[in-house]
């Protein structure tokens, strides 16, 4: 493909959702202009595009749920609802000029590397290709919806819909609804919904721990305060000091800070509080530690299933069929709407929604699939040279995804500059470098709350199918100077 020796753009970044904005931004800032988001949504937002059933907000603190360099002193609540954060993605764009860098209604399906030009040719769904020198992954975790492995799924003649692809047309009043799955978006969806349908079955393979949430209306007075000299780093300060606390401390570094005991009591003392049925609350009790599986957050989620017209099953399912649900123990649940809280793919070997293929012919996918999921400080995989991904395996620490896409970003700015500088156009990790920082979070993970062994109960998808769990023991702190200060020999660099 001699036509990359002058490529399209010397930087292609799929996806505009904020790891997308963020990459495009810090581009811009660094010098790399010269860059295209292709997107497939008609609109940026990524997740807060995709994502838009009733209920949905962000688990995250609103103040360290934004950008470092972008910070909104207009937040309504402390913890964001969707349509807010839909909104200041494209507050982002319209600030930092990016829409005019931004293909939408697009959908990348392969990226191939083309060895004797050093560079990548994606093609697109259209049939359409362009040639990019770098080529970036910022497709975040929370958009490919993952369908249950469940018979006759396809079977069911009423309304189906998966929660990361609501239909907003369908009217739920008065409709007899079934949800598959109590996972972070169930827990949102299930208080907001049952209060209008004339019955909620909800079907639960393995129950959430779920605590209560200080989410409330900021007053005039925060807004007041974000807009004074400093006021807004205090706040962002405060609050990422919080989230830091709540899991990357408290999650990666659990032997030091075994707190395992004091929340487990939190999380029953608050179930006892919102459950009345003692039956129920049997079934909604986890029988694995916190933290071995994202825990929910909510403050009406639990006292839901005090209503009448609720039902919390939790037989296993047999097979849908088309006017419900049949579970193992032969009870068949009829349905008119038959929503699926069944999750993404996160911590899949294809969870990168493209087929992304080296000059040697091997995909990212069975590299993964093979070696197990990793990527040098989160970011490269040896062997995929010009490749990088924002959130790669043992990169995200745990904390709010900003840090991790500003962290990222930084390291990939790092090799590009280092690259312009020597004048060349090949980046690629050595498999030496990637050996030792994989070895490195295998030697650490051991302080980590997830090996516990109640977490074999938990069906967590932090876990991949090798059992590993590739999320980054680290600090934010650590991995923000790591990506500042990681060696540049660690790449081999050549023209």
């Amino acid at each position: 493909m001699g036509e990359l020796t002058t490529p399209d753009v010397e930087t292609l970044v799929v996806g505009a959702g904020f790891s997308g904005i963020g990459a495009g931004i810090l581009l811009d800032r660094a010098g790399f202009g010269d860059y295209l988001l292709v997107e497939a949504g008609p609109e940026a937002g990524g997740t807060w595009y995709w994502n838009s059933y009733p209920g949905i907000g962000v688990d995250i603190p609103s103040y360290s749920y934004q950008f470092s360099f972008e910070q909104n002193p207009d937040w309504t609540r402390t913890y964001a609802r969707g349509r807010e954060l839909k909104n200041y993605a494209d507050h982002c764009i319209e600030k930092y000029g990016l829409r005019n860098r931004i293909r939408f209604g697009t959908t990348v399906v392969a990226a191939t590397f083309d060895t004797a030009a050093n560079g990548w040719r994606v093609e697109f769904d259209t049939g359409e290709h362009v040639t990019a020198r770098y080529l970036i992954n910022g497709s975040g975790p929370l958009n490919v919806p993952k369908l249950p492995d469940i018979a006759g799924v396809e079977s069911f003649s009423g309304v189906t819909m998966h929660t990361a692809r609501w239909d907003h047309s369908q009217d739920l009043t008065g409709k007899r609804v079934a949800i598959i799955g109590t996972g972070a978006s169930a827990v949102q969806v299930i208080p907001e919904i049952a209060p209008v349908v004339e019955r909620l079955t909800v079907f639960q393979r393995t129950p959430i721990w779920c605590f209560p949430k200080f989410d409330v209306p900021l007053p005039p007075a925060a807004r007041w305060v974000a807009r004074l000299p400093g006021g807004q780093s205090v706040q962002r300060l405060l609050s990422q000091a919080y989230v830091e606390l709540t899991f990357p401390v408290t999650a990666q570094y659990a032997s030091y800070f075994p707190l395992g005991r004091l929340t487990e009591r939190l999380g029953r003392d608050y179930l006892r509080r919102e459950v009345r049925d003692p039956q129920v609350r049997e079934k909604l009790t986890p029988r694995y530690a916190v933290g071995c599986k994202r825990p929910g957050f909510h403050n009406t989620y639990l006292s839901t299933y005090n209503r009448d017209n609720v039902d919390l099953v939790t037989e296993p399912i047999e097979k849908v069929t088309g006017s419900g649900v049949a579970t193992a123990a032969g009870a068949t649940y009829d349905a008119d709407v038959l929503i699926l809280a069944t999750g993404f793919k996160v911590m899949d070997v294809d969870a990168v929604p493209f087929t992304v293929t080296n000059g040697d012919g091997e995909t990212l996918s069975a590299f993964w699939e093979q070696h197990r999921m990793q990527a040098y400080e989160g970011v490269s995989i040896p062997g995929f040279p010009n490749f990088f991904t924002v959130m790669g395996p043992y990169g995200y620490v745990g904390s709010s995804y900003f840090a991790l896409i500003e962290t990222q970003a930084r390291h990939i700015i790092r090799c590009l500059t280092e690259a312009r500088r020597r004048g060349v156009g090949r980046v690629e990790v050595t498999a030496e470098a990637n050996d030792r920082y994989f070895a490195e979070m295998l030697r650490k993970r051991h302080t980590q709350i997830f090996w516990q062994p109640s977490c074999g109960l938990a069906n967590s998808y932090y876990f991949d199918s090798n059992g590993d769990v590739p999320l980054r023991r680290a600090t934010t702190v650590e991995a923000y100077w790591r990506s500042r200060r990681f060696a540049l020999d660690d790449y081999r660099f050549s023209a």
